[in-house]
């Protein structure tokens, strides 16, 4: 089976490279995957680099530049039918960084939209995405709502908390993913399982430098330019040592930045070449661009994505900051490709390694395991 797929918030196609690279072939000769059937993205040039990468065509017609908003969910005589749902709904106010509005900010409430999706289209899976934060905004209410939302629509739910390091992405970059498997077909024994950690052990990890030396990203790749920086900032980085950051010691004063309550921040943050790099984000701004481990500059926008696991042949559209902002806002490709070989397998019949989830669907408390805030959720 192929399964046809929507995307909301589809970015420049994190989501669609995996599914359009996970594939296999069951024992009765039968090929199950992914194949697109539509996406919506409201930016101009994350379009573009949808287009390009994921179909192969800059003209194509079944990605819509929309504000989601604004866009007809309804209009089945256009969109037709779907098996599968990709929508990583907005971070912005579910971010541990920044104001943390959650359902009370201007993108908290958009995850409605994957909830009126599902309604309407009734996929046999869907794949939810969002920052680690989440299960912490409003309280723990945010997730708890959301979480009943989707559960109403008429879907068995798999969250789980997904540390990508543990799953061979060269970053740190945790995410709450939720599986949802329709009621009829979970009834009838398709049960999706998190699947076990590729890369579990510190030392499996892979390394940013091995992701950013191994093979060497030719000068003239492209999305490869340097940024040019001013003196003053090459100064201040030739004191800053492999994994500090811009409050280190060493830092004469007059080089120092008159920023209060960041000592912990990724402000000006040298990678650490012998691990995975910190999470790559889309956020603007003087010293968050990431920082080579040895040489006094930012990285480039294809370090940048092989961190995210794009390949060198993923070409981002657009100008040096929006391709920027592309590749710090998109899902891993590499990370959840491993989720979507586990739906495959689970709709296949076929046995994989899995794990407990991390987040239980039980009463409705808040609890802290490990340090991290675990939602346990009421499931209708």
């Amino acid at each position: 089976m192929i399964f046809r797929t929507g995307e909301l918030f589809a970015g420049p196609g994190g989501g669609a490279y995996a599914a359009m690279t996970s594939q296999l072939v069951d024992e009765q000769g039968e090929k199950w995957g992914f194949t697109h059937a539509w996406a919506n993205e409201y930016d101009p040039d994350t379009v573009e680099t949808y287009k390009l990468n994921i179909l192969n065509d800059p003209n194509a017609t079944s990605v819509y530049c929309k504000d989601v908003r604004k866009f007809d969910l309804h209009d089945r005589a256009i969109l037709g039918d779907i098996d599968a749902l990709i929508f990583g709904f907005p971070c912005n106010d579910y971010s541990l960084v920044g104001e943390k509005k959650g359902l009370d900010g201007d993108f908290g409430p958009l995850y409605k939209f994957g909830v009126e999706a599902l309604r309407e289209f009734q996929p046999s899976v869907f794949i939810a995405e969002n920052v680690g934060g989440l299960s912490s905004a409003n309280e723990g209410e945010a997730f708890i709502q959301i979480v009943r939302e989707l559960q109403a629509t008429g879907y068995t739910l798999t969250p789980n908390f997904y540390k990508f390091e543990q799953y061979g992405v060269p970053q740190a970059r945790h995410r709450i993913i939720i599986v949802g498997i329709r009621n009829d077909l979970a009834e009838n024994g398709v049960e999706f399982r998190v699947p076990a950690p590729t890369t579990p052990e510190i030392e499996q990890y892979v390394t940013s430098s091995q992701a950013i030396l191994n093979p060497p990203i030719p000068e003239d790749a492209f999305n490869h330019e340097l940024t040019r920086h001013n003196p003053r900032t090459v100064t201040m980085l030739s004191y800053i040592p492999e994994g500090g950051n811009a409050w280190v010691e060493n830092i004469p004063n007059e080089f120092r930045l008159n920023v209060k309550g960041a000592r912990l921040s990724n402000i000006y943050k040298r990678l650490n070449r012998n691990a995975p790099s910190y999470t790559v984000t889309g956020s603007g701004g003087g010293g968050t661009h990431m920082y080579h481990w040895t040489d006094n500059r930012a990285l480039t926008n294809r370090e940048r994505a092989r961190l995210q696991t794009f390949p060198d042949h993923y070409h981002f559209q657009g100008g040096k900051e929006s391709v920027r902002k592309q590749i710090g806002m998109a899902i891993p490709p590499e990370g959840i490709r491993h989720i979507m070989m586990a739906i495959l397998r689970t709709f296949a019949g076929i046995e994989y390694e899995s794990v407990e989830p991390t987040i239980k669907l039980q009463p409705a408390i808040l609890l802290k395991e490990k340090g991290e805030v675990v939602a346990n959720l009421v499931r209708n």
